[in-house]
């Protein structure tokens, strides 16, 4: 069973704040027929504040897990004992041996595609320019980069070969290379040195190499998982960092529902992604919130929450103080969010004085 805390929307928040304003309005609605002051005796209010142009983001905050996100399994497809991994935790880079098969070198480069057959002279394809744009990433020339795998390219392996101390071929067999989108972390082993390798048999997991945070997410809330988002991450010292949604998925999870055994949920998994990677040292396995922006409106007019008076004919106003007099102007409100409030009046305009009630 997942339990799913931090939740906290900004909103109500606000609605808490009106009514704090409302009650120190002394309990009575203030009239637009009152003279045009904002107190029964005349007197301007303790306390001011500016009428402000801004964007109003409404935001959820939900509990995530900072981690490296889901792992990746390999599976070995060279027949033979294992004879070397790398540690768990340890970074695997383009060239550098993944894990060795009969003390020879199963290799980590850089791609999407995966490898699935051969590569000799007369091979065409995107995988052929796959690798072979990895070989000269790696130093070996005198081939052109593109979908057929010529001599000139055999003749780069061959270079590649000697270095890795295999036999010199100028063939990739299937299974001396493993793609992968960058470098990675070791996350697990699946087997152990002296272990069988063979087709199908599984050898380790990795994960990328930087920390992100996964946040699941119930059905109803896939509005705030957008790919590319903006979000924000807390941290335990009161730092906010900025972040984005790197990625989503639809997940179905086992959930107990007590006497009545478990049932399948659909939830989102939102995978969050941090560019100041600095920033989580020392941090292990935390639970940190993220801000996700549920709704948003751009270039309107905010007041403090604290501004709004209950009028007696209905609704709320505010209080507008020019010099030594002060005027009470019906508002319409729109988005609460961060103690401030949408608003819309008679000749209201950015920059205006508005008075805080006590």
């Amino acid at each position: 069973m997942r339990t799913r805390t931090g939740r906290v929307l900004v909103a109500a928040a606000g609605v808490v704040a009106v009514g704090a304003a409302v009650a120190a309005a002394t309990g009575f609605g203030f009239s637009l027929r009152s003279g045009g002051t904002g107190d029964p005796t005349g007197e301007l209010p303790p306390a001011t504040a500016k009428i402000t142009r801004q964007t109003l983001v409404d935001s959820v905050s939900e509990t995530g897990e900072l981690g490296y996100g889901d792992d990746t399994a390999i599976a070995g497809r060279i027949a033979g004992t294992i004879t070397g991994l790398p540690a768990v935790g340890s970074t695997v880079k383009r060239g550098q041996a993944i894990y060795r098969v009969d003390n020879t070198p199963v290799v980590l480069l850089y791609g999407s595609l995966p490898a699935y057959r051969a590569l000799s002279s007369g091979t065409e394809g995107s995988d052929v320019k796959q690798f072979e744009r990895n070989l000269w990433e790696l130093g070996y020339r005198g081939f052109t980069v593109d979908t057929t795998y010529t001599s000139a390219t055999a003749d780069a392996v061959e270079e590649w070969q000697e270095d890795l101390g295999l036999p010199e071929t100028g063939v990739v067999e299937l299974g001396r290379v493993v793609y992968a989108a960058g470098a990675v972390r070791v996350d697990s082993h699946k087997a152990a040195v002296g272990d069988a390798a063979g087709p199908g048999a599984p050898v380790l997991a990795y994960t990328g190499t930087a920390r992100v945070i996964t946040v699941v997410l119930d059905a109803d809330q896939q509005s705030l998982a957008k790919k590319g988002t903006s979000v924000t991450v807390s941290l335990p010292d009161g730092r906010a960092l900025p972040a984005t949604i790197a990625r989503t998925a639809t997940v179905v999870e086992t959930e107990d529902n007590g006497p009545s055994g478990s049932r399948e949920v659909t939830r989102i998994k939102v995978t969050v992604a941090v560019a100041d990677q600095k920033a989580f040292a020392g941090l292990d396995q935390a639970a940190l919130d993220v801000g996700f922006a549920a709704r948003k409106r751009e270039n309107v007019l905010t007041v403090p929450v604290a501004a709004l008076l209950a009028l007696a004919e209905g609704g709320y106003g505010v209080e507008v103080v020019t010099g030594s007099t002060s005027r009470i102007v019906a508002v319409t409100t729109g988005l609460f969010a961060h103690g401030r409030v949408e608003v819309a009046g008679d000749g209201l305009t950015e920059g205006m004085t508005v008075g805080i009630p006590k």
